[in-house]
């Protein structure tokens, strides 16, 4: 019983002392928030609710990321989750995309010109006056509005198919092309399939080395949209209007040559609408350019995300 009780003493004497040890130096630290949540947000722009995903610590640098057609900000969720630890970022829905309002084309104006005012405006209120910017498709015409408007704000540009010369015009564009040069009933016919599923699913899987690596969320969301009333028609106003931006091209390549934003390119070179070439074609008057070409499609962030934003991580950091 002696024996017993002195065990008993000394087993509680060993967990008092293991107890009163000073807890480990990298328990007691506080861990980073690297403040990965995204928030979903709306904005009143001139009477429309812009709907937009934030992520990230205001204070640090901004990167705001412009989508493409037929896309919405769910194109950049990877990117608003990876690297909000490090950057702010934000993604804003245009007017008839995404969950933002969508008036009807009978009344609402679809140009390009008009959705970048809308943008503009909308990153005045937001109080974001100096950012990088991320153009992807119709990311791009929107985005040289912005920039050539305000090139001070624009701190560089990260560029996944976001295209600003002729010679980046592929294949893709001879039925809208036929749009351009006499709209009609024909014309317009002709390019409904864009919008179907099949179409839909196509712009995200073709030229990439493997469809299963496309998550088919991206084109169903796509297709739910093209399902609401007039949806195709506020869809070939903008194919109808993407001639001005063609233009615009003497314009946008003087603000590059004049201003020099530095450029990181990621360019999926198997995309039908924007190939290699209009990558190629930036280094004509970018002399800081970080280059990088991926054996992928149109939206190449689905297949080499992961590759990609660590050059965005790289690229800023520079």
């Amino acid at each position: 019983m002696k024996n017993l009780k002195s065990i008993t003493t000394l087993l509680l004497l060993i967990f008092a002392l293991g107890c009163s040890k000073e807890p480990k130096t990298e328990d007691t630290k506080p861990k980073q928030d690297k403040m990965t949540t995204i928030q979903y947000k709306n904005l009143k722009v001139e009477g429309l609710s812009i709907a937009y995903r934030e992520s990230g610590n205001p204070k640090n640098p901004t990167i705001v990321l412009l989508h493409g057609f037929p896309s919405s900000s769910h194109q950049y969720r990877k990117v608003l989750s990876e690297l909000s630890d490090e950057f702010h970022l934000i993604a804003p829905d245009y007017p008839g995309f995404g969950e933002s309002d969508f008036p009807s084309p009978d009344e609402f104006t679809y140009t390009f010109d008009n959705i970048a005012s809308y943008i503009e405006k909308f990153l005045e209120l937001k109080k974001i006056d100096s950012y990088a910017m991320m153009i992807q498709d119709y990311g791009a015409p929107i985005g040289f509005r912005l920039a050539t408007a305000n090139p001070s704000k624009i701190t560089a540009i990260i560029n996944q198919n976001g295209n600003a010369y002729k010679a980046g015009l592929g294949e893709g564009w001879k039925g809208i092309e036929a749009l351009w040069a006499n709209r009609n009933e024909e014309t317009e016919k002709a390019l409904l399939f864009v919008f179907s599923k099949e179409g839909l699913k196509w712009q995200y899987t073709h030229g990439t080395r493997n469809p299963e690596h496309v998550n088919p969320d991206t084109w169903n969301l796509d297709y739910l949209r093209m399902l609401r009333p007039k949806a195709h028609k506020m869809h070939l106003d903008l194919f109808y209007d993407y001639q001005n931006n063609i233009k615009l091209y003497p314009k946008w390549q003087k603000y590059l040559r004049d201003n020099q934003p530095p450029l990181l390119i990621v360019w999926g070179k198997n995309d039908a609408f924007f190939p290699e070439s209009g990558a190629e074609a930036f280094k004509n008057d970018v002399k800081n350019i970080d280059y990088n070409i991926y054996d992928t499609g149109h939206f190449a962030l689905e297949e080499d995300g992961e590759d990609i934003m660590r050059k965005i991580r790289e690229f800023m950091k520079k």
